[in-house]
């Protein structure tokens, strides 16, 4: 089954956010999919806000590779960002698999740089800029 998720402007990514966590179920490895430019930290951003995160907390891991965030019932969450990946050492490295084996919420941008190490079991989530520049995020389940 095909899901998806309009995000008509800015003031509904909240909306869209909370729509998306109450439909992927119990789905803790999130693959980000989009263009540059497309939203993908804009909709991590809105997804940790629902989830209680402080919002000055949450940035882009472009440098970092990986974030902790703590969600307002004090769970961990971990944002990550591979656009700058060239190896797959490098996501080896930081500890990859005990992240996405920790059971807590894993949410990646640029996942296509490690697709030989993303679970199966990863929920691969595709943003699309529409023409009239709302998105719209889709997955299959």
């Amino acid at each position: 089954m095909i899901h998806r998720i309009t995000i008509h402007d800015l003031d509904d990514l909240d909306r869209a956010a909370r729509e998306f966590l109450d439909e992927i179920g119990d789905s803790r490895i999130i693959a980000l999919y989009a263009p540059m430019g497309a939203g993908k930290t804009t909709f991590t951003t809105a997804l940790c806000r629902v989830l209680g995160v402080e919002e000055d907390a949450v940035s882009s891991p472009s440098f970092s590779i990986v974030n902790e965030y703590r969600t307002g019932s004090g769970e961990p969450m971990y944002h990550f960002d591979f656009y700058r990946i060239e190896k797959i050492a490098e996501a080896l490295d930081i500890g990859f698999y005990d992240y996405i084996d920790s059971g807590c919420l894993c949410i990646m941008e640029w996942p296509e740089n490690i697709e030989t190490i993303l679970p199966e079991e990863a929920l691969r989530v595709h943003i699309s800029v529409n023409p009239d520049e709302s998105r719209t995020v889709s997955w299959e389940s």
